[in-house]
C-alpha cells in the first residue's frame, strides 16, 4: 500500500516538474521569438505571404460559423425576449453576445484549431525533415525565418478575423429576426446603437482578441518547434495546440472579463 502511494506522489512529483520546466522553456522560446522579430519586420514580404496562409485561408470557416451562430442567437433572444415583451431589444442581444464574448472566444477556438494546427504541422514537418537544420547550417535563423513571421501573422489575423465573426453574427441575427420573423428594423438597429459602447463593449472585445491571437500563435509555434521529429511528434504536437489553445482561450477569457467588466 504504502509502495503504491510513494509510487503516486512520485509520479505528480515527476509530471509537476516536467510541466513547470515546460513552462519556462516556452517562456524562453517566446522571448526569443520576440527579440528574433526585428527580421520579420525588415523583410515584412515573409509575415504578408503568411497572412494569406494563416487568416485569408480562415475567413471561409469564420464567416460561415459567424453567420449561423448569429442566426442562432436570434432564434434563441427572440423566442425569450418575447415572453416579456422585448423582442426589439434582440438587436442589442445579440450584438452584446458577440462583440463581448461569442466573437473573440468562437473565432479564437476556430483560429486554433484551423490555423494554430496548420502552423504546428508545417514546423514540426519541416524539422522532421531536417529543414529547419539545413536552415541553421546555411547561416539562416530558423526562428527569425520560419517561426516570427508564422507568429506574428497569426497575431495580427486574430483581431480581424474575430471582427468579421461578429460582423456576420450580427448579419446572421439580422437575417434570421429582421427578414424572416418580422422584428421592425428601426428597432433592431437602434437599440443596438443606443446599448452596444465602443470602449466598454467593442475595444475590449478586441483586445481579448489581441490576447487571444498571441497565445494561440506562440502555443502553435512552439510546439511545431519543439515535437519529436516523427510521423508519431508531430501528431501528437498539433493535437497538443489544439487542446492547449482551447483550455488557454477559456481561462484567459475568464480572467480578462472579470477586469474588464466588473465594474460594470
Amino acid at each position: 500500500m504504502f509502495k503504491h502511494l510513494a509510487a503516486s506522489i512520485r509520479g505528480v512529483g515527476h509530471r509537476t516538474t516536467e510541466g513547470i520546466w515546460q513552462l519556462g522553456h516556452a517562456t524562453r522560446f517566446f522571448l526569443l521569438v520576440l527579440l528574433k522579430s526585428g527580421t520579420s519586420f525588415r523583410r515584412f514580404g515573409l509575415v504578408i505571404r503568411e497572412l494569406y496562409y494563416v487568416g485569408v485561408l480562415s475567413l471561409i470557416i469564420i464567416v460561415v460559423s459567424g453567420l449561423f451562430v448569429g442566426m442562432v442567437l436570434g432564434l434563441q433572444g427572440y423566442e425569450t425576449l418575447q415572453k416579456y415583451g422585448s423582442e426589439s431589444a434582440v438587436g442589442t442581444l445579440v450584438a452584446l453576445s458577440l462583440v463581448r464574448e461569442l466573437g473573440p472566444v468562437v473565432a479564437a477556438l476556430l483560429f486554433a484549431s484551423r490555423a494554430g494546427s496548420a502552423i504546428t504541422a508545417e514546423i514540426g514537418l519541416m524539422k522532421a525533415t531536417e529543414q529547419l537544420a539545413a536552415m541553421g547550417m546555411m547561416a539562416v535563423d530558423p526562428v527569425a525565418r520560419v517561426v516570427a513571421p508564422r507568429f506574428w501573422a497569426g497575431v495580427i489575423s486574430m483581431p480581424f478575423l474575430a471582427a468579421i465573426f461578429s460582423v456576420m453574427g450580427v448579419f446572421g441575427g439580422y437575417l434570421v429576426t429582421v427578414t424572416f420573423i418580422g422584428v421592425d428594423a428601426g428597432s433592431f438597429w437602434s437599440q443596438m446603437q443606443s446599448n452596444v459602447d465602443f470602449r466598454i463593449d467593442i475595444l475590449n472585445g478586441f483586445i481579448k482578441s489581441c490576447f487571444f491571437g498571441v497565445a494561440v500563435t506562440a502555443i502553435a509555434v512552439f510546439e511545431g518547434y519543439d515535437s519529436p521529429p516523427t510521423a508519431e511528434g508531430v501528431s501528437g504536437a498539433t493535437t497538443r495546440t489544439v487542446v492547449t489553445s482551447s483550455l488557454v482561450i477559456l481561462g484567459l477569457d475568464f480572467i480578462l472579463t472579470a477586469f474588464m467588466f466588473r465594474g460594470i
